[in-house]
């Protein structure tokens, strides 16, 4: 069987989509203090290769087999290391796993500059195996959310295109509860900044780049790829503006870490929209996520809660806004009848929201109960004198710099 143009794609915007792992571990590795990049690019790359590991052995049966257990979970014993799978399909199990390895990789970045490496290699295999992939099955699997399950039946099946509530609002609440869970680094009340900004950027960079996979890499026509490219364009570019804005109405100047995290935020908000927004709508999302995100980031001040880098400001709340903001302007398709400003009334913002509710509910439930788990064995956090010291000479014998002594 020759190569299609089809499969050919599927093949590009996977090998895209996985260079956004690595591309987040330098975006977080840019934004902790010079003694914890080590620790925080591995973390973003043991996530890729544990969970690569999961997805091949059980984690895409368990987002797709068939037949399902109860409506609730793929069948894990249906496709055991993929042996079953057709070599077209294996395409099909590769391009999803993907999601899978950057969506458990964003929530370490809650959890810099604290968290011990051994706790994190057990969390990521059963975090992708018993939080991820059930919310896939219910989404995009035929599980209870989609149309014909229990809960869609009911209130309406939500639109996730490509990750808003499987991806960045299920690791954004995973994220919150590690950060929770761990508390407060050393120095947070000093407000801790990123220790290489061109680091920072170059991830941001990366990360758009690879977004096109991640949003496009499901496309099934000439007309819906051109609409997700132009959004997957365009909302983070106004999302950028959306945060300086907000920075400017503090009373701050612009700055390289806000327009990276800007362009972030916009691309998480069009990430569930993609494929169902007209392009203006896409920007007007971008604008709102942008500052949305730039105003929530400043909570874990108020509120004491210590998400390193952002997570939770940037991941959950844009991810919120992208999934809900579906409901007042989601398209008219065949398939339904368009957001409340369209004239499909109010089901479409139902559906969003009781799939966000359930989502965040379940990620937030069973994340608690895994890193409670893992508690009971080794602890999460370093030593105060690690802390103090730095991550990465204590958990990897490495330092991500080398300083040249001053000479006379």
């Amino acid at each position: 069987m020759q190569l299609d143009t089809a499969s050919l794609w599927i093949m590009i915007a996977a090998a895209l989509v996985l260079l956004m792992t690595p591309a987040l571990g330098l975006f977080y590795g840019g934004m902790t203090r010079s003694t914890g990049v080590v620790n925080m690019m591995l973390m973003s790359f043991s996530a890729a290769a544990l969970s690569a590991i999961v997805w091949i052995l059980w984690g895409y049966s368990l987002s797709a087999g068939q037949p399902a257990i109860a409506g609730i979970i793929g069948n894990p014993f249906s496709d055991i290391a993929l042996h079953n799978t057709e070599p077209t399909g294996l395409l099909t199990a590769g391009f999803s796993g993907t999601f899978a390895l950057i969506s458990v990789a964003i929530i370490s970045g809650a959890i810099a500059d604290r968290s011990r490496f051994a706790p994190w290699l057990l969390f990521v295999p059963l975090w992708v195996s018993l939080v991820y992939a059930p919310v896939a099955f219910w989404i995009w699997g035929g599980g209870m959310l989609s149309a014909d399950g229990f809960l869609g039946s009911i209130f309406g099946e939500a639109i996730d295109f490509a990750g808003g509530a499987v991806v960045h609002t299920n690791a954004g609440v995973a994220a919150l509860v590690l950060a929770l869970k761990l508390g407060q680094r050393h120095n947070f009340h000093d407000r801790p900044q990123p220790h290489n900004t061109p680091l920072v950027m170059l991830g941001a960079a990366l990360l758009w780049f690879g977004w096109f996979g991640f949003n496009a890499g499901a496309a099934t026509t000439v007309e819906q790829a051109g609409l997700i490219w132009i959004n997957t364009m365009g909302a983070p570019a106004a999302a950028i503006l959306g945060w300086i804005f907000v920075e400017k109405l503090r009373g701050q100047r612009p700055s390289s870490v806000g327009v990276a995290s800007g362009l972030v935020s916009g691309l998480v908000a069009i990430t569930p929209a993609c494929a169902d927004l007209a392009p203006w709508a896409a920007l007007l999302l971008g604008l709102i996520a942008g500052a949305g995100s730039a105003w929530a980031v400043n909570l874990k001040w108020k509120l004491g809660y210590d998400d390193s880098l952002d997570v939770v400001g940037v991941h959950l709340v844009s991810g919120v806004i992208g999934t809900l903001f579906l409901g007042f302007l989601a398209l008219p398709t065949e398939s339904n009848a368009g957001g409340l400003f369209y004239g499909g009334g109010m089901g479409q913002l139902v559906a969003q929201f009781m799939t966000l509710l359930v989502v965040i509910v379940f990620s937030a439930g069973m994340t608690w109960i895994i890193a409670t788990a893992i508690e009971k064995i080794t602890p999460w956090r370093v030593s105060a004198q690690t802390e103090i010291e730095g991550i990465d000479a204590a958990e990897h014998n490495e330092s991500g710099y080398h300083w040249a002594e001053n000479k006379v």
